[in-house]
């Protein structure tokens, strides 16, 4: 009796899980099709049955009336994160080698002691640290620009990267670095030709963390811009007044998380076909 009734509550579980995913997503996008009078005559969820489709909504984020214009906002966006991301893993697959293959110690300081250093700045909460950073960009000249924000957005990604670079370069074999060293490889080299071949799983898998983190951050890109820049979280939470237009907020929402799901699939398709075999401990 219990083995029969386990499919059943799991199965029920995962559907009522996927619901709550889900349900906002669904609520958004029939939302985005909506005009004012839809949105205020009550709950609706499907089209030309209960109310009829429009446009307006996605109009209105590419420069429509009464809405914003998306695409400036979602280019700096993008640049960011993809500038942010590359330095992060960049840097961050160096710190995690060295990390990883030597042993520093500078009294009771030891090598789990310096990755616990890295992980802890994700911890501290945003607010403590854009004091900080505002005065190092505002002394650098780089406050309310492009630059000013990547350099922020890399102080909070690379903790990510060597996080998880840690851990993956701990599980391949140290036989490699030797093999590769006896061939007359130096450490830099042997880093390159012989460990990062075998790391893509592992950089995909930060990669993607990284993106996720850098495309969602508003706090920073908030205190620390003005006028110049502008991203895409930042021009989404514009359009909550007191009177939000569910409609163009609705709309907003998922043209910024349709960037995060395409990158999703594509590592999942990347998973089912066990391209990244090794990469999710």
């Amino acid at each position: 009796m219990r083995s029969r009734l386990y499919p059943v509550f799991k199965y029920t579980v995962i559907a009522l899980w996927a619901c709550f995913v889900a349900g906002p997503f669904f609520w958004a996008m029939t939302t985005s099709f909506k005009n004012a009078n839809a949105v205020q005559g009550g709950p609706t969820y499907i089209p030309w049955a209960q109310y009829e489709p429009t446009l307006t909504g996605w109009r209105n984020i590419f420069g429509g009336a009464g809405g914003i214009d998306v695409i400036d906002p979602f280019i700096n966006s993008a640049i960011i994160t993809i500038a942010a991301s590359a330095i992060s893993l960049a840097l961050g697959s160096l710190a995690a080698y060295a990390l990883s293959r030597y042993r520093f110690k500078l009294g009771f300081i030891k090598n789990s002691d310096i990755v616990f250093f890295f992980v802890s700045q994700r911890i501290m909460p945003p607010v403590v640290l854009v004091i900080p950073f505002f005065y190092l960009l505002q002394w650098g000249g780089l406050l309310d620009s492009i630059p000013g924000l990547v350099i922020v957005t890399v102080a909070l990604l690379l903790p990510i990267a060597v996080w998880v670079m840690v851990d993956f370069f701990n599980g391949i074999p140290r036989e490699i670095d030797e093999m590769a060293m006896l061939d007359g490889c130096p450490p830099f080299q042997t880093f390159v030709r012989a460990i990062l071949p075998n790391s893509l799983p592992g950089l995909t898998v930060a990669a993607m963390f990284c993106a996720v983190f850098g495309w969602n951050d508003f706090f920073f890109a908030f205190r620390l811009t003005f006028t110049e820049v502008q991203t895409l979280p930042q021009a989404v939470v514009a359009l909550n007044s007191s009177i939000p237009p569910w409609w163009t907020l609705s709309a907003a929402a998922l043209f910024g998380v349709a960037p995060l799901v395409l990158l999703a699939l594509w590592v999942e398709r990347l998973l089912s076909k066990g391209n990244l075999s090794g990469a999710v401990r």
